[in-house]
């Protein structure tokens, strides 16, 4: 491809940049504590991010198309993930403003390594090579370990950055490591090309273990991100410690570009050693399901109790990544990756609704992070605890929510790959979950307000959002088909 067309295919990665740069400029002669200026230039970086993506799906025809050596790719799958990156860095730039006034965090820098890791995430999911994915990994890690220690004066929040920053340094580490074994393996570094290396390289055994070798490392990168069991060790303290809408943010968008990573390596590079992956995700599912749903059962954080539930539903996710491939048969694949997409786009809308709500009802001077606070919300602000309801209901998987159809999407694949055992776990831990969600509610509209409770604040804003968050997921649970589709279309066009 002529250096043009590269340009064009990164058109969405360049508006960003450029807009991130301009902002982080903007941002030193603006004086006022609502940086109202800045947070509008932020939005409209995004907001030219997702339109710059729309404008290169329709320059491609939603055809396949590689850029920069191989180092790059557009599919149909990176634009939908692209656009729901940007819809949720926008959402979470609208839940995160009045907080992060109100606790003097809403400054220059936290616009801007927003920005950054948005890109980190959009060069995660179009990448095309072993160089494409380290170095988006890198960038958006980089951003995400500075946004936990931006309250400089919290030592919860300090140490929290800490341990992630150690923690996704070694994961870095055991990444790049796996990702130099297949290059000495393969001898080469784009995906398209690892692929066809691993389809000749399985029929020689010497070679085949070492492939399967590297692949463990891979794995355990993959599995950092997502934050599964045994690699979750680092999501409650950092959740807890973060402030709330840096906790936001670590929850929601990055989910995709960690699920985009895991496509691009596992799918379209090492599909052939898909008999070895997957038996490791198996493992990694089952053992976050457990982990995750009964710890949270202990919790009287709410954001630890939902660090603990993230680590659950990205077992979830899970099922659908380790049912494609059944015994060499690929028949199974297209299904299997599009209800695992559709699980993290429905994980993604339900985390923004779950840590929008506690910022909506934290105020100056408090932290609604307890199950306490929780109490009696329905005698307070009705809608919101309806709102809070539905968010619950979904996270629980509980129809007519999209959290429903999502499960029994990732569920019903595992159970058309053979793997019924799974799917018989997958329903018991579900049960399990429903208990710790069901609480919330139980606090909501069974018991007394505490003495001290605050009101809700009026953020009008904030609570249309919320709403349309919110109910976005009743909508799916009930029309889930067209969401469903696209996954699809996205999936088949790798």
């Amino acid at each position: 491809m002529n250096a043009p067309t590269d340009l064009f295919l990164a058109l969405p990665e360049i508006v960003l940049l450029a807009g991130a740069c301009a902002l982080m400029l903007a941002d030193l002669y603006v004086k006022s504590e609502e940086r109202w200026t800045s947070l509008a230039l932020a939005q409209a970086t995004v907001a030219a991010g997702a339109a710059a993506t729309v404008f290169v799906l329709w320059g491609t025809g939603g055809a396949l198309a590689y850029g920069f050596g191989g180092l790059y790719v557009a599919d149909v799958l990176g634009h939908v993930l692209k656009l729901a990156a940007c819809a949720a860095v926008s959402a979470a730039l609208v839940y995160s403003r009045r907080y992060m006034r109100d606790r003097g965090l809403l400054r220059g820098e936290f616009l801007t390594l927003l920005l950054f890791a948005l890109l980190g995430m959009m060069v995660m999911i179009s990448a095309a090579s072993f160089l494409t994915v380290y170095l988006g990994l890198e960038l958006l890690s980089l951003c995400l370990y500075a946004m936990v220690a931006l309250n400089r004066d919290s030592a919860v929040s300090t140490e929290a950055a800490m341990k992630y920053f150690v923690l996704g340094a070694l994961a870095s580490g055991l990444l790049l490591y796996g990702m130099s074994m297949l290059y000495g393996a393969t001898g080469t570094l784009t995906l398209a090309d690892v692929a066809k290396q691993v389809a000749l390289a399985s029929r020689d055994g010497t070679q085949q273990t070492f492939l399967v070798f590297g692949l463990v490392f891979v794995v355990a990168g993959v599995a950092f991100k997502l934050g599964v069991v045994p690699f979750h060790m680092w999501i409650p303290d950092v959740y807890q410690g973060a402030p709330t809408a840096v906790t936001l943010v670590i929850g929601s968008a990055p989910k995709l570009a960690a699920f985009a990573m895991a496509i691009r390596l596992l799918v379209n590079g090492l599909l052939d050693l898909a008999a070895d992956w997957q038996q490791m995700l198996a493992i990694l599912a089952v053992l976050s399901m457990a982990l995750g749903n009964l710890a949270a059962i202990a919790q009287q954080n709410l954001k630890r109790m939902l660090a603990y539930s993230t680590i659950a539903h990205m077992g979830f996710m899970l099922l659908g990544l380790l049912s494609g491939v059944v015994g060499g048969n690929w028949l199974n694949a297209a299904d299997a990756y599009a209800a695992a997409m559709f699980y993290t786009l429905v994980y993604v809308v339900m985390s923004l609704a779950a840590f929008g709500m506690l910022l909506l009802l934290s105020s100056r001077g408090f932290e609604c992070e307890n199950l306490e606070d929780m109490k009696g919300l329905n005698r307070r602000s009705p809608w919101t605890a309806f709102l809070m309801l539905l968010v619950m209901f979904s996270l629980a998987g509980i129809p007519p929510t999209a959290g429903f159809y999502a499960k029994l999407a990732v569920i019903s694949a595992a159970v058309n790959a053979g793997h019924i055992w799974l799917a018989v776990l997958a329903v018991l831990f579900s049960l399990v979950g429903a208990f710790y969600y069901l609480r919330v509610v139980k606090l909501m509209y069974f018991d007394e307000p505490a003495a001290a409770a605050a009101e809700v604040p009026a953020d009008r804003g904030m609570r249309v959002l919320l709403s349309a968050n919110s109910l976005a997921l009743l909508a799916v649970g009930i029309v889930p088909q067209p969401l469903m589709a696209l996954c699809f279309v996205a999936i088949k066009s790798l």
